[in-house]
């Protein structure tokens, strides 16, 4: 039986994957995204040629069939801009919006000459209805930003904010054994408050806008989130694929118990197609946590093709 189970973590650990994981280290920000987190208000960081700007719902207390999670679990909303080969940004973002927040923020963003190319939910079952919005731009970085401003002005004003999200203190501490669950996954994650996260880019695919790269931190990317204890924990991710790996996609995460919530595109006009599924669950985390790596093994099968 160890003799076994050694094989098997072998397997896993060595299983070649067509999804990598990003690890690009922060580097200085160039002068003209400086004047972009000026001018928008906000933090962010450097790497990988790209500027991240998150947009966090720390103002709401989302809670899934009555368990509460904390804002890094999956509402952290975000833009980004990286250089295309003419100069010319390329702005990606995704904008976490309650229910009455939608229309006013995707008018805000078509008044001001972005494309809104994806609107839809990422659970079930949660309270405030959260929707997620797909913002799209070309233009030199500081245009952009004055032009994304407004919209991010309107997220979370005239409304009452709810209690602290004391889960997403980065001083939550989480009881669960993120050793375990990368050794099962076969990658290792970060940790953001009392979230565990693995998240991994799809740099196989390599889509290109304006000749500039699109990748993880452009929103290409493959993740994981586990909240919780290892006797009961919640995980959510999102799986990035290609049109023909959707179904054996559906087969690995619902075979192993994991919901799918939602299966659209968040990006239009790229090649290849990329169609984006997001999936939920509950139980220990070890299962769960099969549960992902029995969706990257089918990504694995499909590169191998």
């Amino acid at each position: 039986m160890r003799r076994t189970s050694l094989i098997v973590s072998i397997l896993l650990l060595t299983l070649p994957l067509r999804v990598g994981t990003p690890q690009a280290q922060a580097q200085e920000i160039p002068h003209d995204y400086q004047q972009v987190l000026k001018i928008v208000g906000k933090s962010g960081d450097y790497k990988a040629k790209v500027l991240k700007v998150n947009i966090p719902r720390n103002d709401i207390q989302v809670n899934i069939n009555g368990l509460g999670l904390p804002t890094p679990f999956g509402f952290g909303g975000w833009f980004a801009m990286t250089k295309g080969a003419g100069g010319d940004e390329v702005l990606m973002g995704d904008l976490v919006l309650l229910q009455e927040e939608v229309n006013p923020v995707m008018s805000a963003l078509l008044d001001k000459g972005l494309e809104v190319t994806a609107l839809h939910n990422h659970f079930f079952w949660e309270t405030p209805r959260i929707y997620y919005m797909h913002v799209h731009g070309h233009g030199k970085a500081t245009d952009l930003a004055e032009r994304i401003k407004p919209a991010l002005a309107m997220i979370a004003t005239g409304k009452e904010q709810t209690a602290p999200n004391l889960a997403a203190s980065p001083s939550a501490k989480t009881t669960l054994d993120t050793s375990a669950i990368a050794k099962i996954v076969g990658h290792e994650g970060e940790q953001s408050g009392a979230i565990y996260k693995i998240t991994l880019g799809r740099d196989d695919l390599k889509i290109q806008e304006m000749g500039a790269t699109i990748n993880a931190r452009m929103g290409l990317n493959t993740w994981a989130a586990f909240y919780g204890s290892n006797e009961d924990a919640a995980i959510a991710g999102d799986v990035a694929m290609l049109e023909t790996e959707v179904n054996s996609i559906l087969k690995a995460l619902r075979s192993h118990g994991l919901e799918v919530v939602a299966i659209h595109h968040h990006m239009l006009g790229i090649q290849p197609q990329v169609i984006f599924l997001h999936y939920w669950g509950r139980g220990p985390a070890d299962k769960l946590a099969t549960g992902f790596k029995a969706a990257l093994v089918e990504l694995s099968k499909s590169g191998q093709q």
